[in-house]
């Protein structure tokens, strides 16, 4: 729905592309501007042949008619068009229950505090607290794990080693400080007393050294970077911390966080070892899953690439050798997030931090990521909160995990 204020500026593709690669086109919209509110994709004969953005004031046509074709040229038109492949399907189907993130923020089970920031209470934490043990429960089945909780910084160079610069520069988020220099705390608070604070602080700030972490996985490969581990075996590692990443439009939800929680396994060792450890883990999880009845799938995914030059590249290449899986449960009828991930990186991390598998060079790894908000959310859109029809495992847990 259009608000009356709004203006609409239509962008015309230099040539139409697939509609199937419409979702890839929307992942992006709101990063080619800030001024971009909101926006439609229209499609028609199957393809997409332009894109209608909504913006409070009215938009520069022309360097916005370059600025999305060159996302779309480079990001998305390269990509083969493939349907999406499910690995696994649960045999459930359940009926999500419609506005329940407003049925959490009327009962005080939520609270929105800021842009993509929610708190929570219960029974939200109890249940946080249940699907954060149980999964790492199902990993403790096969393997020796190692866990740290790791400081919520992370060196600006490990994500610049890791590459993230290259493929996620819509993500990142520094992290500075003024100078400590005491005109400038005497500068800065004169003139927070009369502007208070706006962009002109930067220029009283210092080092970008550090960020707000995207993922757990990179304090891991930064923490073993330059060792040789033990060949023979395979290193388990996992934490649980706070992430971020900056999506540049919030949903009132659960759904998508500027500030969320990750709990994540690395999996570090042979490439046999490390694919199967994946996929072992990954079949417990599905049965997980289906024991608690939940309604979802999992399919091959990718990563949200965005303004390399080889974007469209990584993709297809992604999906083609299967790298990435998606666990996806349903939030609303026809509509799914994912609240898992299972990776493999192959050597990329092993090389570029200096990661030895005992002589056989660089180590092979993988991860899983769990969004625990997500995960929490999933749930409760198909059980809701009532909890005598949550399935006995999770109402038990969750009763004995309160005070």
């Amino acid at each position: 729905m259009t608000h009356p204020n709004e203006v609409l500026t239509r962008i015309d593709l230099h040539s139409p592309i697939p509609e199937a690669l419409t979702a890839e086109i929307e992942r992006r919209l709101f990063f080619v501007s800030p001024e971009i509110t909101g926006f439609e994709v229209t499609a028609d004969g199957g393809e997409v042949r332009s894109v209608t953005l909504r913006s409070e004031q009215p938009l520069p046509h022309d360097a916005l008619t370059e600025k999305v074709n060159s996302m779309v040229d480079n990001d998305v038109r390269k990509q083969w068009v493939t349907p999406a492949k499910a690995v696994w399907t649960s045999p459930h189907q359940r009926t999500p229950h419609q506005d329940l993130f407003e049925l959490l923020a009327r009962t005080g089970a939520v609270t929105e505090v800021g842009e993509g920031q929610v708190a929570l209470a219960e029974p939200l934490l109890s249940l946080f607290t249940y699907f954060d043990r149980a999964v790492c429960d199902l990993l403790a089945e096969d393997h020796e794990v190692r866990e740290y909780q790791y400081p919520t910084l992370i060196r600006t160079k490990a994500l610049e080693t890791a590459g993230y610069f290259k493929s996620f520069p819509q993500h990142l988020m520094f992290v500075t400080r003024l100078r400590n220099d005491l005109d400038v705390y005497r500068t800065f608070q004169k003139q927070q007393a009369v502007t208070g604070i706006d962009s002109t602080v930067l220029d009283s700030c210092g080092n970008v050294d550090y960020c707000l972490p995207p993922t757990m996985c990179y304090h891991t490969f930064n923490q073993y970077s330059n060792r040789t581990l033990e060949a023979g075996r395979l290193h388990v590692v996992t934490s649980r911390g706070k992430s971020f990443r900056f999506e540049a439009a919030y949903a009132t939800s659960l759904e998508r966080l500027w500030d969320f929680t990750i709990r994540e396994m690395v999996f570090m060792g042979s490439r046999e070892d490390v694919l199967d450890s994946r996929e072992r883990f990954m079949r417990k999880v599905f049965a997980f899953v289906e024991e608690l009845g939940l309604s979802g799938f999992c399919e091959v995914g990718n990563d949200p690439f965005f303004c390399g030059t080889d974007t469209s590249e990584r993709i297809w290449s992604q999906r083609l050798m299967e790298l990435k899986y998606e666990l996806r449960l349903h939030v609303a009828p026809g509509r799914t997030i994912a609240v898992g991930s299972f990776n493999f990186h192959d050597d990329l991390f092993g090389k570029v931090f200096g990661i030895d598998h005992g002589t056989d060079g660089p180590t092979r790894s993988g991860c899983v990521g769990f969004g625990l908000e997500r995960l929490v959310y999933a749930f409760l859109c198909q059980y809701g909160l009532d909890t005598a029809a949550w399935p006995t495992q999770v109402r038990t847990a969750v009763s004995g995990s309160r005070p």
